[in-house]
């Protein structure tokens, strides 16, 4: 899918501005001086129609509370407004006082803008510049640079953003997993996320109203497109866009994008969703995020552990903890807390992992199990490889819903388009492959058809929630041992006074620890170590009891995974509980007496673990090729080297 015009040559701009600054910044500081003045340039294109008219107004009030502030938006066409007499390029005017002059002008911004700002700390930077001499040569290359909205669009001012956070946060060696999600990709989910009932509510209504979410709103890409998306299938809807961020300066660029869109700067927070959920309490219509994966959070971990001890399920975090290496489920678990009663969708793009991380009963299992039994789980969708700046893993967008059409309760869609990328002319970062607007509509009509036209397509499977859990049961055999008296067990006190035993055998622990009574007294705890150093395995022993019980032996002990049965998650505890049993044992007589008859299951040890295997689902077995085949193949190579070698005269 091609980049919006006005894009590739604006990035190519800034990125040489930036070699300016070789020499006073480190190049992992680059970004920190580039953005903020691209942002300011920005606001300077977008407000230079309204400047004279905003500072006539200005000159009629004594001071600007919040009714003259209300004002000067107005007359400025914009959620903000800049009072200083200075333009970006009037700044040029007085080389001398230039430092001075740009921070008045910084300063001149509107309340709402200059936090923008402030969160960059950009006066620091500004006198580095002006001490180093080359704060003029740069601010008069972003003056040349035209950004004015009819030059270009927001949706290029996006892209050029996220292509230099990209370049500046490879420069700095940011988290690899902090990646920039393409347009494309966003596309796709939306395009998911906006369909089957959701897409003809949308169309059929005359003034429908929607909220959507992004709890890692990065620079607001999702949400930019998101309301793009469902402004184009109906101009009349009203759609309310909402998100937090935690990179300050990321955030600063989604605040002024929101702000030049005439959106309350007040629905893009900053902070960590996961510990400071500025949208506490409230629900959205549309959910959907790119969140960080592969990323650690045992740095923030204590507020988030606290909330899943004391609040339980009435928190965000009730159902379960994944490890601390990759937080990709708490972010699910944060988007699904904020799902409406009425109903709500919820697009997000993860790493392979959460679909099988953890083994059963584990934090993960236990998030992916309470999805399947709420039936959210709607369908997943595999990317192709190479898709993303910062890393060329397999990505999966997952689709969930507490609304699910009646035709689609109780199943999961899975689509693969793993193979439905288009490789790039020249790759950006790590990727190399895009989406073509083809590629998408033909994923949304597997997606959306997947139970009728779809059905039947290789690239689409429909199964049942069941088919994802297993139960992991614990295999028992019994203990077999003979005693007998080795030089090792009696090398060391207090054991060495049972050398004379050396050599001797006994069928029963009981009858060793009698003849070693014999000789000496030993505590509990000595006599249970005397018995465990001269037990010996032996498949021809009599079997151990306890209690006229079998002994378990440890070192035989297996585990296995058993399938769900068909309809267990629809079934109340005791149903669950009989008919895992019922199972378990018809696994044991069918699979595992034929081969070990003396075995049992500890049905106390059963654990319920769930799982989501997507590539195993769409495995097609190649058979090898035939011996006579690749035997062929062989001597018609060896005749080609043997008349290789003889023209060579060897």
């Amino acid at each position: 899918m091609a980049s919006p015009q006005g894009f590739e040559d604006k990035v190519a701009f800034v990125w040489k501005v930036a070699d300016t600054l070789r020499g006073t910044f480190r190049q992992h500081e680059y970004g920190q001086v580039m953005l903020p003045l691209l942002v300011l340039r920005r606001m300077d294109a977008v407000l230079v129609d309204t400047k004279p008219a905003v500072l006539a107004k200005a000159k009629t009030f004594e001071t600007i509370a919040a009714p003259q502030a209300m004002m000067l938006k107005k007359v400025a066409g914009q959620r903000f407004y800049n009072i200083s007499r200075f333009t970006f390029t009037s700044l040029l005017s007085d080389d001398k006082a230039l430092a001075e002059n740009l921070s008045n002008y910084i300063r001149g911004l509107s309340s709402d803008a200059y936090v923008v700002m402030e969160a960059y700390n950009l006066d620091d930077k500004i006198a580095r510049m002006d001490r180093a001499g080359i704060l003029y040569r740069v601010l008069a290359d972003f003056a040349d640079l035209d950004l004015r909205p009819s030059v270009v669009s927001n949706e290029a001012m996006g892209y050029i953003f996220e292509d230099l956070l990209r370049r500046f946060s490879e420069m700095s060696n940011e988290t690899a997993g902090e990646h920039y999600t393409p347009r494309e990709v966003i596309r796709l989910m939306v395009e998911l996320l906006v369909g089957g009932e959701a897409h003809r509510e949308l169309v059929e209504n005359p003034l429908p109203v929607r909220t959507v979410y992004d709890p890692a709103a990065g620079t607001g890409g999702m949400l930019m497109t998101a309301m793009e998306h469902m402004r184009a299938l109906n101009p009349e809807t009203e759609v309310k866009v909402y998100g937090q961020e935690l990179n300050d300066e990321t955030w600063a660029i989604a605040q002024s994008d929101l702000m030049m869109q005439d959106i309350d700067p007040k629905q893009m927070r900053n902070g960590n969703s996961l510990t400071q959920d500025a949208f506490s309490g409230e629900h959205f219509d549309f959910i959907l995020a790119n969140p960080p994966y592969g990323v650690n959070w045992a740095g923030y971990a204590a507020p988030i552990k606290e909330e899943h001890a004391k609040q339980g399920m009435n928190g965000r975090f009730g159902a379960g903890l994944p490890r601390s290496s990759d937080g990709s489920l708490l972010f699910l678990q944060h988007m699904l807390s904020k799902m409406k009663p009425t109903g709500s969708r919820v697009s997000i793009v993860l790493s392979g992992s959460p679909l099988f991380s953890g083994a059963a009963d584990s934090g993960e299992s236990r998030i992916r199990q309470w999805i399947l039994e709420n039936d959210w789980l709607e369908g997943i969708v595999a990317l192709p490889d190479q898709m993303f700046y910062n890393t060329s893993i397999s990505t999966y967008v997952w689709i969930l819903t507490n609304d699910k059409a009646d035709a689609d309760r109780g199943l999961v869609k899975l689509v693969d388009a793993r193979a439905m990328g288009t490789k790039m002319r020249k790759s950006l970062g790590d990727k190399r492959k895009e989406l073509t607007a083809d590629a998408i509509a033909e994923i949304g009509r597997l997606y959306g058809g997947a139970l009728d036209e779809a059905d039947g397509d290789a690239r689409v499977k429909v199964l049942p929630r069941e088919a994802f859990g297993f139960q992991r049961i614990t295999v028992e055999r019994p203990m077999r041992r003979r005693w007998e008296v080795t030089t090792e067990a009696v090398a060391d006190a207090p054991f060495d006074v049972f050398a004379p035993l050396v050599g001797q055998r006994f069928e029963t622990e009981k009858a060793l620890l009698a003849e070693a009574d014999a000789i000496a007294k030993l505590t509990a705890a000595q006599r249970k170590k005397f018995a465990a150093a001269c037990a010996v395995a032996d498949p021809d022993a009599p079997i151990v009891t306890k209690n006229g019980q079998p002994e378990p032996d440890p070192d035989l002990r297996d585990a296995e995974n058993v399938p769900l049965p068909d309809g267990w998650f629809s079934l109340d505890p005791d149903e669950r509980s009989a008919v895992l049993r019922e199972t378990a044992e018809a696994h044991l007589e069918s699979e595992i007496r034929p081969y070990v008859p003396e075995a049992w299951i500890d049905h106390t040890k059963t654990k319920i673990g769930v799982e989501i295997p997507f590539t195993r689902q769409f495995y097609v077995h190649e058979p090898p090729r035939p011996v006579e085949e690749i035997a062929a193949e062989i001597r018609d190579l060896e005749t080609q080297i043997q008349g290789w070698m003889k023209g060579l005269g060897l």
